[in-house]
């Protein structure tokens, strides 16, 4: 498994592994409904300035396939869109991309980093350092309505 800074050209592919990610790990903590339309199949045009704005990184499989993204919101200090398709779970992907993420925000000088986390990604992010901060509500354009999801933090 390879690490690598995504690029415009990967968008469609990040998004596709974002919202394979969800519609299978998220699946028994969200409605069916609220799923569908949180993981659209089309690609929003924000997609790509993201991927040019911060650093994105994507795990690329020995295959050449793309298996898992996420990123740093530099301005916000947050870890963002870590995912991983789910035939790739447990392979550590997802960890490589969050340990990529860590080392870029202690490049940066940050000492602290959040992320808001799906009650069925917590305890990998607990695994990793990170500490529960309380739960709350995000709302989601896409899903038009607000989605239960824990703040946590990790002192670098």
């Amino acid at each position: 498994m390879k690490i690598r800074r995504a690029q415009v050209a990967d968008a469609g592919e990040c998004w596709n592994i974002r919202n394979q990610a969800i519609r299978h790990g998220c699946r028994h903590s969200y409605a069916t409904d609220v799923i569908a339309a949180w993981t659209p199949d089309t690609v929003p045009a924000g997609q790509s300035e993201v991927i040019e704005a911060f650093p994105f990184f994507v795990a690329e499989h020995e295959s050449g396939r793309l298996v898992a993204t996420g990123f740093l919101d530099v301005d916000a200090q947050r870890v963002e869109a870590v995912f991983t398709l789910p035939e790739y779970t447990g392979l550590g992907a997802a960890s490589l991309i969050l340990d990529t993420v860590k080392a870029e925000a202690r490049q940066r000088g940050m000492a602290v980093l959040s992320l808001s986390s799906t009650p069925n990604a917590q305890s990998f992010y607990e695994k990793h350092g990170f500490e529960s901060q309380g739960e709350r509500t995000y709302y989601s354009s896409l899903a038009q309505q607000n989605l239960y999801c824990i703040e946590m933090i990790l002192a670098l």
